[in-house]
């Protein structure tokens, strides 16, 4: 037994730590960042809520705020953050060639996206789920309605595909009218080409408001797919897989453990071990991945806790105005829960 126990301390030394020691060195692609100083992210053009220029043209939203919370874990520095604007269908190949380090963009996770396309998604950032935005005067009242109705929906993307799946599943015959460019394709529905706009429902909230008359259009209740939204990585580099799962659960934990970006430098003194874990006053659990180990603190100060993006970005805070629901916190009945940091 005593031999047994011995040959298990030997295996778990020469096995267990090395893998261990190989964390603390940068993989790949952190040592690429690095290199060139940026975490360069793909996001949409416009996108209200998820990813927009302001009025300084500075990019702004949910997505946006991920991807400053990475540059931010990793360099210290939110500023850190490049933003690359592509069209939905660009959106994979432009991860795929190595232009971009991540893709947050209001991106669906799907198995062929995974399994055929050669990506990892490293969490889900929003739940959302398909519908359509209609006039009001059309005297539209659900998606079954939309009888020979023409559509307008983005090429290449799961909108695409489960406008088709819906309508076929209900036997209603439409007409699709398909746009590469989102902007297009709102500019078209606005001018009447089309008598509906499909994509993801807050999607449409904003979207709504970027109408010429806002409050003639509305959003039909009905909700025809599930969206997990999150961020996509490239398969093969690990590390970089966990950096990026790892600042978005850490965002969540914050607001879980009532850490805010206001409060995140007091809270460095807590003594409640969960606190001190996330915000690397002890452990190594920073450089498990290679970065410092106030990774999640960096993050948390830059943008906030996951609940003060979405109030910022969708909540009442915004114009859009979303009730949390199922991206509530799963305490308060919402599906948002991280794994833990130990």
């Amino acid at each position: 037994m005593r031999a047994f126990l011995a040959g298990l301390a030997l295996l778990a030394a020469t096995t267990i730590a090395p893998a261990a020691q190989a964390q603390n060195q940068p993989g790949p692609t952190l040592k690429a960042i690095l290199a060139k100083g940026t975490v360069d992210c793909s996001v949409s053009p416009i996108t209200p809520g998820f990813s927009y220029p302001d009025a300084k043209g500075e990019f702004q939203g949910m997505d946006v705020d991920v991807c400053r919370a990475i540059a931010a874990a990793v360099f210290g520095d939110p500023g850190k953050a490049k933003f690359i604007p592509v069209n939905g269908a660009q959106r994979l190949p432009s991860l795929q060639a190595g232009q971009v380090d991540l893709v947050i963009q209001t991106l669906t996770q799907t198995q062929t996206r995974e399994a055929a396309n050669g990506l990892l998604f490293a969490g889900t950032n929003f739940y959302d789920g398909q519908g359509f935005l209609v006039r009001k005067s059309a005297n539209i009242k659900t998606a079954k309605d939309l009888a020979g109705a023409a559509i307008c929906v983005s090429s290449g993307s799961t909108s695409e595909l489960n406008l088709q799946d819906w309508m076929s599943a209900n036997k209603i015959e439409y007409r699709p009218v398909v746009f590469e460019q989102v902007a297009e394709g709102r500019a078209a529905y606005d001018a009447g080409r089309c008598d509906a706009y499909s994509t993801d429902s807050t999607q449409l909230l904003g979207m709504r408001f970027a109408m010429r008359n806002p409050e003639e259009h509305m959003v039909l209740p009905d909700i025809i797919s599930k969206e997990p939204l999150g961020a996509a990585v490239r398969q093969g580099d690990d590390q970089w897989y966990l950096i990026v799962k790892w600042v978005m659960s850490a965002l969540i934990e914050a607001e879980e453990q009532g850490i805010t970006q206001a409060n995140v430098d007091e809270k460095l003194n807590a003594t409640a071990p969960t606190v001190k874990r996330l915000l690397g006053t002890t452990g190594d659990y920073g450089k498990f991945m290679a970065l410092d180990n106030k990774w999640a603190y960096w993050a948390i100060k830059a943008v906030g806790n996951y609940g003060e993006m979405f109030e910022r970005h969708l909540g009442q805070g915004s114009q859009i105005k979303l009730q949390r629901g199922r991206n509530d916190l799963w305490t308060r009945g919402g599906l948002m829960y991280s794994a833990p940091i130990r």
